[in-house]
C-alpha cells in the first residue's frame, strides 16, 4: 500500500528517498540502455533528462529543447545546461558534479544556422561518445531538430529512435516514485474539495481553473500543467480547453487537473452537476461510471491493454465514427514525470497491439458518456498503481456517484438541504425510478 505523508523532509520520519530515487532511476535506464542494440542515449525531452540526471531547471525551459544530455552504454550520464544552472549543478548536486558543463542548443530556431549552435551540440556530443569508446555504436536520439539531426549525422554518427528504450526505463515505477505519484494525487483531492464547495450559479470556467491552480501551488505544486474546465453545453462534444463561460443552474461540469509535484503528474477527471442534475445527466453519469468500473475491475498483473480496451464501448457507439475521431475519450495511458507514457490504453491501437500489464504500472483510466438530451456529458478518471494481485487508486475525491455542488436546495420534501444531501436525494430518485425524471429542487429564497 502506498503511504502519503507531509510535505517537508523530516527528521524523525522516513518519506521519500530521493537519494534511492535518483540512483534506481538510473539503473533502470543503464539496464534498458544494455538490453538495446544502442551505444548511447541523447536526450533533449526534458523528462528524460531528468530521469537520468536528477536535475531540472524549471517549467520556463519545457518547450525549447536548449538543455540536453548523454549516457554512454557502461558509462555515467552527462548533461549540458543552461548557463548558470550548468554552475549550480557542480555547486549543489553531487551526484552529476563534474558532468554537468555549459551547453547551448538551437532555442527551436530561434539562434539561426549561421551561429553554429546546432554544430556546437553534435561535436560535445560526439566528443563525449568517442571518449566513451562508443561512437561507432547507434546513438539513441527521444526527441530531435533537423538541424541538430543532421549536424550529428555530419559528425559521423548512427542516429536511431532512442524513445522506446526510454520510455521501457520509466514504465515501471519505483518505491519512491509511487509516493510521489500517490502525493500528487492527495493534493488533487484538496482543490476538488475546494471546488466542490465554491461551485455555484455565477462562477466562470476560468474562475474554477485559477482556484484549483492556487491552491495546488500553496499546496507546494512544482507546475499545473493545466485544469481542463468544460460546462454546459460546452460538454459534448469535449473541446480540451476551458473558457470563460459562466455557469448555470442544472449545469453539467467536468475538469481535468494535470500537475506536479517534484515532476510526477496527475491526470484526474471529476464531473459535478452545478444545483443540481437532470434525469439524462444521472444516466450519463452512471453509464460513465460502469464503464470506468469494468476497466478497473481488470487491472492485473498478467492481462493486455486489449483485455481493457475489449470492455469500453466502440466510438459508433457513442456518436464516432471512428476510433480516431474517438481518441482519449475511452482511454487509458500510463503517468509518471510526463501525462502520457506506456502503456497507452485505446481501441485504436490496443486490440492489434496488445501490451502487457505489469506489477509497477502506473495509469490513469478515462472514460465519457454523452448523455441523451444532446448536450450534456460526464467524465471520470481515476488514477492508479499495478499491484501484484490487482490496482490501488490514487484519486480518492468521490466519485462513486455524480456530485451535486451549489449552495442550498429545497429538496422535493420542503425542507432545505446541503448539496451532498442534494445529491444523495437525486441521484437515490434517478437510479431508483427507471427512466422517470428526478424532481429539480427550487432553490432557496
Amino acid at each position: 500500500m502506498s503511504r502519503t505523508f507531509g510535505l517537508q523532509a523530516v527528521d524523525w520520519e522516513q518519506r521519500t528517498d530521493f537519494s534511492r530515487l535518483r540512483a534506481e532511476r538510473l539503473a533502470r535506464a543503464k539496464q534498458q540502455l544494455d538490453r538495446s542494440e544502442l551505444g548511447s542515449l541523447l536526450c533533449f525531452d526534458m523528462s528524460n533528462i531528468r530521469y537520468i540526471t536528477s536535475t531540472h531547471i524549471g517549467t520556463w525551459a519545457l518547450d525549447k529543447l536548449v538543455r540536453f544530455a548523454v549516457l554512454p552504454r557502461g558509462g555515467e550520464p552527462v548533461v549540458w545546461d543552461f548557463g548558470s544552472a550548468a554552475r549550480h549543478h557542480d555547486m549543489y548536486c553531487p551526484w552529476i558534479a563534474g558532468r554537468a558543463p555549459a551547453g547551448i542548443s538551437t532555442l527551436r530556431g530561434a539562434l539561426p544556422p549561421e551561429t553554429g549552435r546546432a554544430r556546437d551540440v553534435a561535436a560535445k556530443v560526439a566528443a563525449q561518445l568517442r571518449e566513451a569508446g562508443v561512437a561507432d555504436q547507434p546513438v539513441g536520439v527521444d526527441v530531435v531538430e533537423p538541424v541538430v539531426l543532421a549536424a550529428l549525422e555530419a559528425e559521423g554518427l548512427t542516429v536511431v529512435d532512442g524513445q522506446q528504450v526510454m520510455q521501457h526505463a520509466r514504465v515501471i515505477k519505483t518505491e519512491d516514485e509511487i509516493t510521489l505519484l500517490d502525493t500528487a494525487c492527495m493534493m488533487v483531492d484538496a482543490a476538488y474539495e475546494d471546488l466542490y464547495q465554491a461551485l455555484r450559479p455565477g462562477i466562470s470556467e476560468n474562475e474554477c481553473v485559477g482556484l484549483v491552480a492556487k491552491r495546488l501551488y500553496d499546496l507546494g505544486s512544482e507546475h499545473v500543467e493545466g485544469v481542463n474546465a468544460i460546462s454546459g453545453e460546452r460538454c459534448n462534444p469535449h473541446p480540451h480547453v476551458y473558457s470563460d463561460r459562466i455557469l448555470r443552474p442544472g449545469d453539467p461540469a467536468y475538469f481535468d487537473v494535470t500537475h506536479a509535484y517534484m515532476g510526477y503528474r496527475t491526470c484526474y477527471y471529476r464531473t459535478f452537476a452545478v444545483g443540481y442534475a437532470s434525469h439524462a445527466l444521472v444516466d450519463a453519469y452512471k453509464h460513465c461510471r460502469e464503464l470506468l468500473d469494468k476497466a478497473i475491475a481488470l487491472v492485473r498483473p498478467g492481462i493486455t491493454t486489449a483485455d481493457i480496451a475489449k470492455v469500453w464501448p466502440r466510438a459508433q457507439d457513442f456518436g464516432f465514427p471512428n476510433e480516431e475521431a474517438a481518441f482519449a475519450l475511452q482511454y487509458g495511458h500510463g503517468i509518471g514525470l510526463t501525462v502520457w507514457e506506456k502503456p497507452i490504453i485505446s481501441r485504436l491501437v490496443s486490440l492489434d497491439h496488445p501490451e502487457p500489464i505489469e506489477e509497477g504500472m502506473s495509469m490513469a483510466l478515462e472514460t465519457f458518456w454523452p448523455a441523451k438530451d444532446g448536450w450534456s456529458a460526464a467524465r471520470i478518471e481515476e488514477q492508479l498503481v499495478v499491484t501484484k494481485t490487482g490496482c490501488e487508486i490514487f484519486s480518492r475525491f468521490p466519485a462513486e456517484e455524480l456530485p451535486i455542488a451549489g449552495g442550498h436546495y429545497f429538496t422535493p420534501g420542503g425542507t432545505v438541504a446541503g448539496t451532498r444531501e442534494v445529491q444523495s436525494h437525486l441521484n437515490a430518485a434517478a437510479n431508483g425510478r427507471g427512466d422517470a425524471q428526478p424532481s429539480v429542487p427550487e432553490p432557496t429564497v
